[in-house]
């Protein structure tokens, strides 16, 4: 008997969130981890955490061109075992430099479950729904990060640290398990691994979402103590306001990319993350922090399914694990100097420079929309 798309849809949601799961574990375990047993420094916990991170570059876009060569479910596969991996590498005791090259493997495998699982879902989709379809997707690695710190929590204090390790590679195995009876309509193209490993038609959109990341970039790190140095103390709830309305708004208004159009969708986003944003940089009470990150998470939920169908409008199915690899990629990188970059503006303007950089980035997100809509560059859909 033949199985649905919602069926298969929702066992790649399942493969992802595990993988994230086991991702998000580990979260608030390896600090403690690196100080304690490692008796190592702050400068080895960022190492640590950070070098998850490192290999999304050039994972993304390898994961995308196996996805091509090979197939979805192959490279899902290959993804879920290397996250697996990483977890067994937990667990052996070769110090600061062993743990680095765990996060490594876990950097590559849940890149590489991401992007080819994005594939996958586009393939399943119906055309005028792949927008909302791709949303929803995302909401796996969303909902795996936020549950998976509490069940590292939970395991950490049941039983100590390897008790998270096992978890960390128990979660994407069975994740494995579960890619193993998807089916993939998806046939590989044996030309795909002679293609460009970037696909140039992701190189804008891909800009354009690697702008609008520098401000959540700045959220995520300097939200909390924006607002402490106003003189209030519950800064994580403008946090999770934001991070809620992500999720609310990708249940209720995930198909907007589809109905108004993916680029003016973008353009509108990008414009409501910048007002959201230069909210937050006035915010002098948690009231209107709140109100800024409401606006922040709506527009940030909206921007990176309306991109990635512009990316899948452009490229044919056989080039699809490709552009998603390049395009995830730039969110990575968006991330990685958006940063750094908000603290050297938080370290010479104060916390409200920050947040202003953000929503000046999110203007130049507007600008590249606006660019691509006038030129028609999504207009021929492909695939």
């Amino acid at each position: 008997m033949r199985r649905s798309p919602f069926a298969a849809f929702a066992g790649i949601f399942v493969v992802t969130l595990l993988s994230l799961m086991a991702v998000g574990a580990v979260l608030p375990v390896l600090p403690r981890y690196v100080r304690g047993p490692l008796d190592s420094g702050n400068v080895a916990v960022g190492v640590v955490v950070g070098a998850y991170a490192l290999t999304g570059l050039a994972g993304r876009p390898l994961a995308g061109r196996l996805a091509d060569h090979r197939g979805r479910r192959p490279t899902v596969v290959v993804g879920t075992l290397l996250a697996a991996l990483a977890g067994l590498l937990y667990l052996l005791p070769t110090g600061l430099p062993g743990l680095i090259g765990a996060r490594l493997v876990l950097g590559m495998g849940e890149d590489t479950v991401f992007t080819a699982g994005s594939a996958w879902i586009v393939d399943l989709a119906p055309p005028g729904r792949r927008g909302r379809v791709i949303g929803l997707y995302g909401l796996a690695v969303w909902s795996g990060l936020s549950i998976g710190p509490s069940i590292g929590e939970l395991l950490y204090h049941a039983s100590g640290f390897h008790l998270v390790w096992a978890f960390a590679a128990a979660a994407p195995f069975l994740g494995a398990l579960v890619a193993l009876r998807i089916p993939d309509p998806f046939e590989p193209s044996p030309h795909a691994a002679r293609g460009p490993l970037i696909a140039r038609e992701s190189i804008r959109p891909g800009f354009a979402l690697s702008l609008a990341s520098v401000g959540y970039a700045a959220m995520a790190s300097f939200i909390v103590l924006h607002l402490q140095a106003n003189g209030d103390s519950h800064g994580a709830i403008a946090f999770t306001v934001f991070a809620v309305t992500v999720v609310l708004t990708r249940l209720l208004a995930g198909d907007l990319p589809d109905r108004i159009g993916p680029l003016r969708c973008a353009a509108g986003a990008a414009a409501v993350e910048s007002v959201g944003l230069a909210l937050i940089a006035l915010a002098t009470t948690l009231p209107m922090a709140i109100v800024g990150a409401a606006a922040m998470g709506t527009a940030f939920s909206l921007l990176y399914p309306s991109l990635s169908l512009v990316v899948v409008n452009r490229v044919p199915e056989g080039r699809r694990g490709a552009a998603l690899g390049t395009f995830t990629g730039f969110f990575d990188l968006g991330v990685g100097l958006g940063a750094p970059l908000a603290g050297v503006a938080a370290t010479l303007g104060g916390y409200p420079a920050a947040f202003w950089l953000g929503a000046t980035c999110a203007l130049g997100t507007l600008s590249v929309a606006v660019a691509l809509r006038r030129a028609g560059a999504a207009a021929p859909v492909v695939g």
